[in-house]
């Protein structure tokens, strides 16, 4: 890139730092005033006109000032050469906080809370999929001769309990029996493969066990399924009324505060919002038009998938203006995926 691209990137970039500080539009003084950018004034309208020209910048309104176009974020985004590094004091912090939640639905509504926070934006997380989780235990507990629990425990940290009514008892001796057909047919499998193993576990089971084969099954396998219900947590959507005015456009059309809102009620839109690459560490910016959904052209979405060992378990990210303090948000987000993987992963 020849150093004329290069100044007029710094102009670009001085232009989105002093617009995402100061919410105002920014003109040709004030950048050199406030930045060193070894040019003269009229250098910097020049280079100013040619990225208005380009469409990275615009005039709003009748304003003397420019403010980034998506455009202009996008390139601003793509030539980050830096993320803003987290201090010890902040990694030590969120690792603490997070480990702290007593279960997986703690860790992630904690995460959700922290993401919130350090962002100042709409936090998203998606419960791990199913898809992606495998047995590490089943427990099954006689409450009474006639009835079990059962505790199914994913490698992830989700914990389902279910209760199996047998319509008949079962001794001590059966109930070893049971349990380690199940354990057998289900623990270190994927879901989908736990699934079909105690669908068709009934066919090899001890001809007294048979009934009660079956009755577990039934229950275990409606527990091996996705709960659309409970697949995220969101956080801080409050954050969305403080920067109102950076949605464009008039309630009740594409882009506004009210279209933005409306859309985080429809989990199918907000899923396919956080939607990241299947490697965890791996950070996605989409910007305006890029989302893909007509109600968010004003707003941008940072995510990424959480997980351990190279295995996303789910995503996650942050919701918010395209007016955004994208090196700060990416870092946060990366952060906090990053330790709600350790954390689940040293469950």
């Amino acid at each position: 890139m020849s150093s004329t691209d290069d100044r007029r990137f710094e102009v670009l970039r001085a232009i989105v730092a002093d617009y995402v500080s100061t919410q105002e539009p920014i003109g040709s003084k004030a950048l050199v005033d406030r930045h060193n950018l070894g040019v003269s004034s009229a250098t910097v309208r020049n280079d100013m006109a040619f990225l208005e020209a380009e469409g990275y910048i615009t005039q709003p309104h009748t304003s003397s000032g420019r403010v980034p176009t998506d455009k202009g974020y996008r390139q601003f985004v793509d030539r980050i050469a830096e993320v803003k590094p987290l201090s010890p004091a902040e990694r030590r912090a969120i690792l603490e906080f997070l480990d702290s939640g007593l279960d997986l639905d703690d860790v992630l509504r904690r995460g959700v809370r922290l993401l919130a926070q350090l962002t100042r934006q709409v936090a998203v997380v998606q419960y791990p999929t199913l898809s992606a989780s495998s047995v590490r235990h089943l427990e099954v507990v006689a409450l009474t001769p006639a009835r079990l629990l059962l505790v199914l425990i994913t490698d992830t940290g989700r914990v389902d309990q279910r209760m199996v009514e047998l319509g008949d008892v079962i001794d001590d001796d059966d109930l070893s029996k049971l349990r380690a057909l199940l354990g057998g047919a289900m623990e270190g499998k994927k879901l989908s493969e736990a699934s079909a193993a105690v669908a068709t576990l009934a066919e090899n089971a001890p001809e007294h066990l048979h009934d009660v084969v079956i009755r577990t099954a039934t229950v275990l396998v409606e527990s091996l399924v996705e709960h659309p219900e409970e697949r995220l947590v969101l956080g801080g959507t409050a954050n969305l009324t403080r920067n109102a005015a950076d949605f464009a456009g008039v309630a009740g059309f594409p882009g506004s505060l009210r279209s933005v809102l409306e859309a985080l009620e429809e989990q199918v839109v907000v899923l396919k919002l956080i939607a990241a690459a299947q490697h965890p560490g791996t950070v996605t910016v989409r910007i305006g038009e890029e989302t893909q959904v007509e109600q968010m052209r004003g707003a941008s979405v940072v995510s990424t998938g959480y997980g351990a060992q190279g295995m996303v378990l789910g995503n996650m990210g942050v919701l918010g203006p395209t007016r955004m303090d994208y090196p700060g948000t990416i870092a946060n987000v990366a952060a906090v995926a990053r330790y709600i993987g350790e954390v689940l992963a040293g469950r």
